[in-house]
């Protein structure tokens, strides 16, 4: 099979092309993605742009979602419009599209909501070696109660340990890195393209396999954490006046409140997994609306549940879930065309061995949603072993061999950890953003994110590169 016919099918299966594409008129037409002019990736990179630049240059304004919105609406509503006109194939390119986005931001906003009734009373010492121990524990639970999960369990906690100090943005920084994206790799419940994974015949103990290269990238970031963290607090030490020590060492004894939502949290585990695993549907995978209800009724129990006292004590808002929700929408609708042609012409990529796969399918998912891309780049290599990409395919490609098992490896990880490349790489790195903002945290802009970023896990995935990969 070609390769571009390959990532086609990748889509397909991915849930951003129908699965009629891949029959016998698929074979009498072109691709949607070679029909595609370049041009039409121009909204996607204009949003992309707004998002970097519109808080330096516009602050007040882009505060209000409102005004998100807006921007979102005017770049997302030509791309739909024009994917309209084009038949059949655009018109199931974008409808799928849509879907994704509602199973996506169901599930965001059930782990936010849901997790945000769970109020840690009480404060932690915000000393690096706590610090480092809170991210150390974010890391662990990642990967069972995904990334969206440890987020917003914990970054509320950490941001009240660390009220007294006054240099805290790598604290934030640090915990996106570690507990939003690169802790959630060893199960297909930590991230959304290891499930996507799990769903097309990933066997679902097989991430745990990945524990060596989960180990290092986050050792390493939990290091290099505690020596920024103290020599941060070092200088306080000396600049500020009184012990800085003392003031983060006061903390009151711990207890915590809303544990009735750790039940609705493991529902969501639960109902995860039963999709992928096609419970009570022979089987197969279930139709769309059966896991999303299933989900917004554990989040309706929950809150109903919880006393409006906890949320208060959370300070806990929407403001955040309505960040993302806004901005995704518009990311969802205009990444269709760069998907589309991405995967149309992706034999022309020239991508085969591990580390190609590892740095292009974090390049993408740096930009783009980490679901679909590891899906493209998956079917991708799969068809280099000459596996259609038919139902549980990957089963078949991880059968096939070694090679298969260091390919599927690269992607996964260049998927997971290269999504806390920017702030729209991972849906939580936006959440804890905002929530960090709402206590009082000035983030760095999205290219002064990128700073941090680009110094510390590039070096980093450079040695994950040569230790696994080469």
């Amino acid at each position: 099979m070609p390769a571009w016919r390959t990532a086609v099918a990748g889509l397909a299966f991915a849930g951003l092309l129908p699965a009629t594409a891949l029959g016998e008129e698929s074979h009498r037409g072109p691709a949607l993605g070679d029909e595609l002019h370049l041009a039409t990736m121009l909204p996607f990179a204009l949003l992309l742009l707004a998002i970097a630049v519109l808080p330096l240059v516009a602050t007040h304004w882009w505060e209000h979602n409102r005004n998100k919105g807006i921007v979102a609406l005017v770049l997302a509503l030509p791309i739909a419009a024009y994917l309209l006109t084009l038949g059949e194939p655009g018109k199931h390119a974008l409808l799928e599209s849509v879907l994704e986005y509602s199973s996506f931001i169901v599930l965001l906003g059930s782990l936010f909501l849901i997790s945000g009734g769970i109020y840690v009373q009480g404060s932690f010492s915000g000393t690096p070696l706590v610090n480092t121990g809170i991210l150390a524990i974010g890391a662990a639970i990642a990967s069972f109660v995904g990334t969206t999960g440890a987020s917003m369990l914990l970054i509320r906690p950490l941001l009240r340990a660390n009220a007294p100090r006054q240099r805290k943005v790598h604290v934030v920084v640090f915990f996106i890195f570690i507990v939003s994206n690169c802790g959630g790799l060893l199960t297909p419940l930590g991230d959304p393209p290891l499930f996507m994974g799990f769903l097309r015949g990933v066997p679902f103990e097989w991430t745990f396999h990945l524990w060596m290269e989960w180990l290092l990238v986050n050792g390493i970031l939990l290091v290099a954490f505690n020596v920024w963290d103290q020599i941060v607090l070092n200088r306080e030490e000396r600049e500020r006046p009184g012990s800085q020590l003392e003031a983060v060492m006061k903390h009151e004894p711990l207890r915590i409140r809303g544990m009735l939502n750790f039940l609705f949290l493991g529902g969501l585990v639960l109902t995860v997994y039963a999709s992928g695993s096609g419970w009570g549907h022979g089987g197969e995978k279930w139709p769309f609306g059966w896991q999303e209800g299933a989900m917004l009724t554990l989040t309706a129990a929950a809150y109903v549940t919880t006393s409006r006292q906890i949320r208060d004590q959370n300070r806990f808002t929407f403001g955040p879930i309505i960040e993302v929700a806004v901005l995704f929408a518009g990311i969802f609708v205009t990444m269709v065309p760069a998907l589309q042609i991405l995967n149309a012409r992706g034999g022309e990529l020239g991508v085969s061995s591990p580390a190609h796969f590892f740095w292009t399918a974090g390049a993408l998912s740096s930009f783009l949603d980490n679901a679909p891309t590891y899906m493209t780049f998956a079917a991708t290599a799969a068809g280099l072993q000459g596996i259609a990409p038919d139902g549980r395919y990957l089963a078949a490609f991880l059968d096939s061999g070694s090679d298969a098992h260091h390919i599927l490896a690269a992607i996964s990880c260049g998927a997971v950890f290269m999504g806390a490349n920017t702030y729209i790489g991972n849906g939580p790195n936006f959440m804890v953003k905002a929530i960090a903002e709402e206590n009082g945290v000035r983030m760095p802009s999205f290219f002064g994110y990128m700073v941090y970023s680009v110094g510390i896990l590039i070096p980093i995935f450079v040695i994950v590169t040569f230790a696994f990969f080469l």
